[in-house]
């Protein structure tokens, strides 16, 4: 689950760590008395979406009077806001952040992760502030430092100082680095956060350090021990086919493919995903139903598969282990009758009650295709949606 740059520097702010000063605004109103209340003559107005890239695709604005802040306000509150890292058609803007400016002497990035192959969570600095840290990675990796994090004796003093020296820090503000990485490394477990990232991290010219955005993500595996944070989370910034579903009990994530795909297991999701990209198709979801969904449960997944217009063909692909094969066959049915598809359906199932749940789709009268084999589905389903 993310948070909003307005959440998660109110996290921050409650670790210790310095932000600038701000006030959320949902309207052109709001956003001028916010200049009143920070004072000043520049401020910054953030678009408040879930997505990275915002300050190249116009949500970031600097204004330099009232007028100005609330021309930008108008500009980004109720419009979609398409950046590189959300979909095509952008995320709606239903808050900006409308910012004190700071004179800011270097720019530094920050970050705390989860390393998957280590099985720790790693710190990570650079001096390439405010740009992003993949092309740092593959253009200039030298710039690029990072301490591991024991899981027993955690973020410790001495990996801090080392950061602080490669990051060109001096005198006080080794100290205040040191201080400011601790205590994101306390937020990051207290929280249960899966990443944290401050880009940039501002040194200002008075030698401060303070946290200019901040992009934070709650790990939704542990949501339901961190109530006051997933109270937080704003259900306009998700796919509404992600949100249904996740309400459902499935796990879904969109696409930009046209196969839509149900398959029981992450991982035969993902060789089936792979199977069809493999004969020529582009998926158009991953949709895990689950080891033991039942008939309602398929019939929403049927549901929130064709909510997606771009769909011209359904793939799915069940083994049946706990789940028996004529249960699933039966939810295919009554979803398919219910739900009015008018795509080609390809079905193969494999497993218990295998006989009696083909039997089932044969003798149903719909237009469903049977595939023999895995590969033979994906072959089928790829040519079904190219009709």
């Amino acid at each position: 689950m993310n948070l909003h740059e307005y959440q998660a520097k109110q996290l921050l702010r409650d670790y210790g760590v310095a932000t600038p000063r701000g006030v959320v605004a949902t309207d052109t109103v709001l956003a001028e008395s916010a200049a009143a209340v920070l004072g000043g003559a520049g401020w910054v107005v953030k678009a408040q979406v879930h997505a990275g890239g915002r300050g190249k695709a116009g949500g970031v604005q600097l204004a330099q009077s009232t007028e100005e802040l609330q021309a930008h306000a108008a500009q980004l509150l109720g419009k979609s806001l398409v950046t590189r890292q959300n979909a095509p058609g952008g995320q709606m803007v239903r808050a900006v952040l409308v910012e004190e400016t700071l004179d800011i002497q270097r720019e530094i990035y920050l970050s705390l992760t989860v390393d998957r192959e280590r099985e720790r969570i790693v710190l990570v600095a650079s001096t390439a502030g405010g740009m992003e840290i993949e092309e740092i990675a593959q253009t200039d990796p030298a710039k690029i430092l990072s301490e591991v994090c024991d899981p027993i004796w955690g973020l410790q003093d001495f990996q801090c100082r080392s950061l602080a020296f490669g990051l060109g820090l001096q005198g006080g503000q080794v100290g205040l680095f040191t201080k400011l990485a601790k205590g994101l490394y306390r937020l990051f477990l207290d929280n249960d956060l899966s990443l944290l990232e401050i880009n940039p991290l501002a040194v200002t010219r008075g030698g401060d350090l303070t946290a200019l955005d901040c992009k934070i993500t709650v790990d939704d595996n542990a949501l339901y021990r961190r109530q006051a944070l997933a109270a937080l989370r704003d259900i306009s910034q998700d796919d509404p086919k992600e949100a249904a579903a996740r309400e459902a009990g499935l796990n879904y994530i969109a696409l930009d493919g046209n196969i839509g795909c149900m398959v029981n297991g992450a991982g035969l999701a993902m060789a089936t995903m792979d199977l069809i990209k493999l004969h020529g198709g582009k998926p158009a979801n991953f949709l895990d139903v689950g080891g033991g969904a039942t008939a309602q449960t398929v019939a929403r997944a049927f549901k929130i598969i064709l909510a997606d217009p771009h769909v011209n063909a359904v793939l799915v692909n069940i083994f049946g282990g706990i789940m028996r094969c004529d249960i699933i066959a039966e939810g295919i049915v009554d979803a398919v009758r219910d739900v009015g598809v008018k795509v080609p359906v390809v079905v193969r199932l494999e497993g218990t009650n295998v006989a009696q749940g083909r039997a089932m789709l044969a003798e149903s009268g719909l237009a469903i295709i049977s595939a023999a084999g895995l590969t033979d589905a994906a072959q089928q389903a790829v040519a079904a949606a190219a009709r």
